[in-house]
């Protein structure tokens, strides 16, 4: 649980740095004004959901150090296949939010693999595996 909240603050600072200062960061790499715009909108969206996807990424690295292969790999399959790509499609291209929606299912997905992973790390089952 310490990792966690020692990601959870790591991220939750780099979160508030992309929140504040996009156009700066994304100005390093490209000078193209309508680059810097899409890219520094991409960054507000997304760092919003690191303070959980921070803890939720240290529960989800435990289960792969406890010998529990499986669930890590079920979360990120049912996370960013199942959910992130077809949120993502039905809200930029069906109800068309455009790039916004590819952000907001990112944010919503990394979101869902954070809270998936704080419940089944407090579960414990993961526990009960063999190495």
């Amino acid at each position: 649980w310490i990792a966690g909240h020692v990601n959870m603050i790591f991220l939750s600072c780099l979160a508030l740095i992309f929140i504040l200062f996009p156009e700066f960061l994304i100005g390093i790499f490209s000078k193209d004004p309508k680059l810097i715009a899409v890219g520094s909108q991409c960054l507000r969206y997304i760092s919003f959901c690191y303070p959980i996807y921070a803890y939720g990424l240290v529960m989800v690295s435990a289960f792969n150090g406890a010998g529990d292969t499986t669930t890590p790999t079920v979360i990120n399959f049912l996370c960013f296949w199942l959910f992130e790509l077809p949120i993502a499609y039905l809200l930029a291209l069906i109800l068309g939010f455009d790039a916004r929606g590819v952000y907001l299912a990112i944010t919503l997905a990394a979101g869902l693999f954070g809270v998936i992973g704080i419940i089944l790390f407090r579960r414990g089952t993961w526990k009960t595996r063999e190495v």
